[in-house]
């Protein structure tokens, strides 16, 4: 209990002071929950949703997940440098310990396309989040009187994102907590602060049917350590995929995913923990979802979902 107890502690100041932007391995599979630049990128309505267990039978463990829903709102530009536009809505939930974290966004961005490949996109979120704490849902209670009753948290969210794509790779860059914002209640450290994200991937083709996409992704937080991710994923045919990933002195990963009739896709990840926790917490698994509106690809081509 008093390994229990410590671990849970670690992890609410952890959630309170330093990382408060859920992380996924799955992350180059759904660009548009980490970047709004990504709404209505496709010329066709996209669907995702992902839910992830961390630690998997350690109480208070986080538990995170979302579902997204993007659309393109004018698939045809008009004329050459004119920007096709589109909508996007965003549900993402992040529990751990006694503390739920809701956030609900609607984004809007602008994709201008210089020519047959190169496209800048911009995008924006804008909702609200709201956070919890109820004292109830564990067991097991902090000794901090100041966070001992149950309490909610509502405060205005807002996200801005950049990308820029070519035929073969891609540069993505999200601010999120544009809006910082004190809970008093718990103190006055625990507060929405400002984080960055840049990512970075390319497509290099082995054969006519088959491409490899190793990718990048920076994690800056406020007041807490760097934390990075590398990826290399196998594509066959847009149907099938395997991926190995690496989360810098945390965590390592294997993602496998499967195309089902052209437009439904499923993923599934298993992270393995590296850090000094490895002796307490075990089994992190992700399972995720896609459904695209878009045609199929033809037969013998091989193309990542983020170069459409």
């Amino acid at each position: 209990m008093k390994k229990f107890a410590t671990v849970l502690f670690l992890l609410l100041v952890f959630h309170s002071n330093g990382q408060q932007i859920p992380q996924y391995s799955q992350w180059f599979l759904h660009q548009f929950a980490i970047n709004p630049a990504h709404a209505g990128i496709k010329s066709c309505v996209d669907i995702h949703t992902l839910y992830r267990s961390q630690w998997q039978d350690f109480e208070g463990a986080p538990n995170t997940g979302f579902l997204t829903f993007t659309v393109p709102l004018q698939v045809k530009r008009k004329y050459a440098f004119s920007a096709r536009h589109g909508a996007g809505f965003k549900f993402e939930t992040d529990q751990i310990g006694q503390f739920t974290t809701n956030r609900i966004n609607l984004a809007y961005a602008g994709h201008y396309n210089f020519n047959e490949n190169d496209r800048l996109s911009l995008g924006i979120y804008g909702g609200v989040v709201q956070t919890g704490y109820d004292p109830t849902t564990s067991t097991t209670q902090l000794p901090d009187p100041a966070v001992m009753r149950q309490s909610n948290f509502l405060s205005p969210d807002a996200s801005f994102g950049a990308w820029f794509n070519s035929e073969n790779f891609y540069l993505g860059m999200a601010l999120r907590n544009l809006f910082p914002s004190k809970w008093e209640e718990i103190g006055n450290n625990s507060r929405y602060r400002f984080h960055m994200a840049l990512n970075g991937g390319l497509r290099a083709s082995f054969t006519e049917n088959v491409s490899f996409l190793p990718a990048l992704v920076i994690r800056i937080p406020p007041g807490n350590k760097v934390s990075a991710d590398v990826n290399l994923y196998a594509d066959y045919k847009n149907q099938l995929g395997f991926g190995l990933g690496y989360r810098i002195g945390d965590a390592i990963n294997a993602v496998f995913s499967i195309k089902i009739k052209e437009q439904f896709a499923v993923s599934y990840s298993y992270d393995y923990t590296l850090t000094a926790l490895q002796s307490v917490v075990k089994n992190t698994h992700e399972l995720s979802f896609r459904f695209s509106t878009c045609k199929p690809r033809r037969t013998g081509t091989s193309n990542c979902p983020l170069f459409d």
